[in-house]
């Protein structure tokens, strides 16, 4: 993947993908988490509105949790950028976070631990990447994967 393509990959919702989004946000809004999922909400960075998505939040062994995000630079990625704050939802249950985003240099493990609890469900937007693939591999698609790290801030 070239640089320039990589800083603006977006694989956008195709086929069934509107649907299915829509069922997946009801989910967490009824506090039932599947694998992990919550409903992320971050202030719109136009709108200042809040915007809601449901993603899965890796908490890696040494309790660092992250977001990944699997269809690249998505509009949730550009508002959690300009936000650098934001909410996981869970039913009732709100925890409120500070956002870091990784450079590309130190995403190799979290891209690791995210395929190997998701890849079944991610998988396609990968494009043949997987948990088994080499370390040049996962290093080389990095800049296409914006990467987060999560601080609770309460």
């Amino acid at each position: 993947m070239d640089a320039q393509h990589a800083a603006t990959r977006y694989i956008g919702p195709s086929g069934l993908d509107p649907v299915m989004n829509r069922i997946a946000n009801l989910l967490p809004k009824l506090g039932i988490s599947v694998a992990g999922s919550r409903l992320l909400a971050v202030r719109g960075r136009k709108s200042g509105e809040w915007r809601t998505t449901m993603v899965n939040v890796l908490t890696t062994a040494d309790g660092n949790r992250y977001l990944v995000a699997p269809r690249g630079h998505t509009q949730w990625v550009r508002n959690l950028r300009a936000a650098g704050t934001g909410e996981l939802r869970l039913g009732r249950k709100t925890e409120t976070f500070t956002a870091a985003e990784l450079p590309d240099s130190d995403k190799l493990p979290v891209l690791r631990a995210y395929l190997d609890r998701w890849g079944w469900e991610v998988g396609r937007f990968f494009e043949s990447i997987t948990n088994h693939s080499t370390d040049a591999d996962l290093t080389a698609i990095a800049p296409g994967f914006p990467v987060f790290t999560l601080t609770p801030t309460r």
